[in-house]
């Protein structure tokens, strides 16, 4: 009788750890469960989302992201369907995006970034020298007005002082952009520019934009073919390639900076008037908008942002922390630097479909 006792108890024990074993498990699998969201992103935000850090910290909140890029501007033509989010690079082409799918307002707006011009620093020297720009070490600051003047007489870098001690200084002096059409970078130089054009008004309608027209056709015609994202124009830069100016977001330099990575020959000049870069989530789902608010309140999420070079909205101490020791190269507190109006989506366009001509 003893015998069967024993073998009863001991077969309800191997249950019982056989059943703590399964709930073991059950527990641990729904702990590691993540809800898979499918996004649009700009490419600049590329490099985040594939982070291991940052898909580990989006996991740790149940998270799987899976993202393709995009231009900006180029979203509005995709199909969306199957979609949680879109990720534009600021917040007019997030704003049609908004419209055409029915999306209720606030949308999400996790971080930014202002436009910068990065220069060589032969280039940067003798813009300094020509008074098209003030240098101090690793940045400066880009005058646009007087910029503006010697694109629109067609200056050429053999026209300018000093230019001829630097053999790869010839040609027409411009600043590379991306596509205007279907980037964001590319429409907001050229808000930038045609409110500085205008006297610091920004456009309002297309009679507007036709006013400086002509000289936004004309900064824009001289490049030839454009890229469609900044990715691949810094890309060109840092490897010594293309144009000696280059219009790319202050993120992706401080990326650099932040990673240690090697920027001997660099100089970032901050336009005195430019546009910052408001990247806006467009939730097409409710997960989508949960992803986008988390990315603005996670303090992990934040500070991989900051890494990654991005402004967090709210809070300029993270990113003035993060880059305290990059200050030869970053504007931190963007001293004298002005931000332009960006004028409504509808003239946006209208204003980047001019000046492709």
């Amino acid at each position: 009788m003893r015998r069967i006792v024993a073998v009863v108890l001991a077969v309800f024990l191997i249950g019982g750890v056989a059943a703590a074993v399964v709930a073991g498990r059950e527990d641990q699998d729904k702990s590691t469960a993540t809800k898979t969201v499918r996004g649009v992103i700009g490419s600049e935000k590329a490099e985040f989302f594939a982070d291991p850090d940052v898909v580990k910290a989006l996991a740790a909140k149940g998270y799987t992201v899976e993202t393709e890029t995009s231009g900006s501007w180029a979203m509005e033509g995709l199909d969306l369907k199957g979609h949680d989010f879109a990720f534009p690079g600021s917040q007019a082409p997030a704003d049609e995006l908004a419209k055409k799918y029915g999306v209720r307002q606030p949308l999400p707006r996790p971080f930014y970034s202002p436009l910068v011009v990065v220069a060589h620093r032969n280039a940067a020297e003798v813009l300094a020298a020509n008074g098209l720009a003030t240098v101090n070490k690793g940045n400066g600051t880009l005058n646009m007005t007087a910029y503006l003047k010697a694109a629109q007489a067609n200056k050429t870098w053999q026209q300018l002082k000093g230019a001829d001690k630097y053999g790869e200084l010839t040609g027409t002096l411009f600043v590379s952009t991306t596509d205007p059409t279907s980037s964001n970078s590319g429409a907001l130089y050229l808000a930038a520019a045609s409110y500085v054009a205008a006297g610091g008004r920004v456009a309002a309608d297309t009679s507007a934009v036709g006013e400086t027209a002509p000289l936004m056709r004309k900064l824009v015609s001289v490049q030839g073919a454009q890229q469609t994202s900044t990715d691949a124009t810094f890309r060109d830069f840092i490897s010594g390639v293309g144009n000696p100016l280059v219009l790319v977001y202050e993120s992706q330099v401080a990326s650099l900076l932040v990673r240690d990575q090697s920027v001997d020959d660099l100089t970032v000049l901050y336009p005195d008037t430019t546009a910052n870069s408001d990247h806006t989530v467009v939730p097409l789902t409710e997960e989508g908008r949960a992803l986008g608010e988390l990315l603005s309140t996670d303090k992990e999420l934040r500070k991989l942002a900051v890494r990654h070079g991005f402004r967090p909205q709210g809070a300029s101490a993270e990113f003035t922390a993060a880059t305290a020791a990059h200050t030869t190269y970053l504007n931190q507190k963007l001293t004298g630097v002005r931000q332009a109006p960006v004028p409504a989506s509808k003239v946006l366009h209208e204003m980047a479909r001019q000046a492709r001509g």
